[in-house]
């Protein structure tokens, strides 16, 4: 879908959760006015049309009614000649009181994204978030029940998290039939709690490999039940990328190509491990087959070194074609299901 995003950053919220400092992730510090938004949607609509205006970075719905309705009333001329087909905004599980959802309905809100982070309580009371996981059953409810389409966004690694509270939590998520789940491993932020925590020893971050693999264990389960994710790891931004922002944790550039990678390297051992010398893949899945940097050919063939992985145009995507068999990225990367309650 198309999305024509406008950042609000941090504006709305009265919270500031251990690990948030919302201008170095979103990296757009100026404040958006719906004068703006007015001037700028005909020149992003020049480039396509159909999907959604999206306000991104701040809590939407804790902003005064007043300024809710003027960033939605901005949009509400394309959405009545359909050169816009909905609205998307993001806020928090405990800011959708059921007159809030109905507000938001009446001006063409069509997906909202609840930034639940975990299903925990001890985890959410650790990273002050100022609600329990009740607030986010009830949340996505209510938004269902008013025909909005729901996206759940979560947080692996937060205080108080592990492995299996994350599969937890994505189980809690996936029992409410989200439309999208999005998935942020924690990264310590300078100038945030979480950065005193980390730097008093309170607090360690998850590592790089440590975020990969279970994040590609999450989507895969995701994939199990048919949930999109759409994003894994926070989106680069220059206050991200440089200068000093990420004191820890597994923030990478292109960490959703680690996580694809990830899984791809899974498949492929389990078919080098079994006698298989020669896979074949889609041209458009070569580059997560063989991995960010060419890491998983390395990797394979110094344990298999006449393995080899090449691209075919002919083949289906994410299906590996080997010498002996046929089988999909899904099938031949599989993680255990007993400990995933649903």
């Amino acid at each position: 879908m198309r999305i024509y995003p406008f950042f609000i950053d941090h504006a709305g919220c009265p919270h500031r959760c251990s690990y948030c400092r919302q201008e170095a992730s979103v990296g757009h510090p100026a404040t958006l006015t719906a004068a703006d938004v007015a001037r700028q949607l005909p020149e992003m609509l020049e480039h396509g049309r159909g999907g959604e205006v999206a306000f991104y970075g701040g809590t939407f719905t804790l902003l005064p009614t007043a300024d809710q309705r003027a960033y939605l009333e901005a949009v509400s001329p394309y959405l009545g000649s359909g050169e816009v087909g909905g609205i998307r905004i993001s806020t928090r599980p405990d800011a959708l009181a059921v007159e809030q959802i109905e507000l938001l309905k009446g001006c063409g809100v069509s997906t909202v994204e609840v930034g639940c982070q975990s299903f925990s309580r001890e985890v959410l009371t650790r990273s002050f978030r100022g609600h329990g996981p009740e607030a986010a059953l009830q949340s996505v409810f209510r938004l269902q029940q008013h025909g909005i389409r729901v996206g759940i966004q979560l947080m692996p690694g937060l205080p108080g998290g592990s492995r299996k509270e994350a599969l937890a939590s994505l189980s809690q998520a996936l029992s409410l039939k989200p439309d999208f789940l999005r998935i942020y491993p924690v990264v310590v932020l300078r100038d945030t709690l979480l950065a005193r925590q980390y730097a008093a020893g309170q607090f360690s971050p998850l590592a790089l490999d440590e975020a990969v693999d279970l994040c590609a264990e999450m989507v895969w389960h995701c994939q199990r039940f048919s949930v999109p994710v759409i994003r894994v790891g926070l989106q680069a931004t220059d206050g991200l990328n440089q200068g000093d922002a990420v004191l820890a944790g597994p923030y990478h550039p292109a960490f959703g190509q680690l996580v694809r990678s990830r899984l791809w390297l899974r498949a492929l051992q389990n078919l080098a491990s079994t006698g298989h010398r020669s896979v074949l893949v889609h041209r458009a899945d070569l580059a997560d087959a063989l991995g960010n940097k060419r890491h998983n050919i390395v990797y394979l063939q110094q344990k298999y070194p006449y393995f080899t992985v090449r691209a075919v145009p002919e083949s289906a995507r994410q299906t590996l074609t080997s010498d002996l068999d046929t089988g999909t990225l899904h099938e031949l990367s599989a993680y255990p299901i007993e400990e995933f309650i649903f």
